[in-house]
């Protein structure tokens, strides 16, 4: 029973239903952290006091009782402050943005390999206006090398080194990258339409 404060006429703690909400989220929050491994679980802010369960839950292999261990693990997870629990949350919500970043960094660097590799200069040209800190000798033969490879059916060395060698030059310009990424990729629009 959750009782009524007389004066005010509000109830003292949540209905059974919203209980069962939040219960249910937390065991959701649990069943994420369980699936992740030792190194994901490292860079989130768990408590140690919830580490040898999560662990436990993973090494139990059998339906019912991983289903039940897991329901420990959330019974366990509901004493922690909702702070905690909001914190973990949060590290798990940025997991996912980082990760939509980088694969969106790693297109960004296919195309311009890409578009090296079938414009030439003119590409060359384009990214050294976006970067300028390029080295322009070392892009062209890099280029020049991956033609070469393509041309005569052997492994592509130079092709993957030309991709980390752009993947070092937007990794240490991405302070410009962000300002310039929109006026880049119309500008790419406008030379794919020519």
């Amino acid at each position: 029973m959750r009782g009524r404060d007389e004066e005010t006429g509000e109830f003292f703690s949540p209905s059974r239903s919203q209980q069962r909400r939040d219960a249910l989220e937390v065991l959701t929050l649990g069943e994420k952290l369980v699936s992740l491994t030792e190194a994901q679980l490292a860079k989130l802010p768990v408590p140690e006091s919830l580490l040898p369960h999560i662990r436990e839950c993973k090494r139990i292999t059998a339906q019912i009782a991983h289903k039940r261990q897991l329901q420990y693990l959330a019974k366990q997870m509901r004493r922690e402050d909702d702070e905690v629990l909001a914190a973990i949350r949060d590290a798990l919500d940025e997991k996912g943005e980082t990760a939509r970043r980088e694969v969106a960094a790693m297109h960004r660097i296919e195309t311009w390999r890409d578009r090296l590799l079938a414009e030439g200069d003119a590409a060359l040209a384009q990214l050294l206006d976006e970067y300028p800190s390029a080295d322009r000798q070392s892009l062209r033969q890099l280029v020049r090398n991956a033609l070469e490879e393509r041309k005569r059916n052997k492994p592509p060395r130079a092709f993957r080194e030309l991709y980390r060698e752009l993947r070092e030059l937007m990794s240490s310009g991405t302070e410009g990258e962000e300002s310039q990424e929109d006026g880049g990729d119309d500008a790419f629009e406008d030379d794919q339409d020519s």
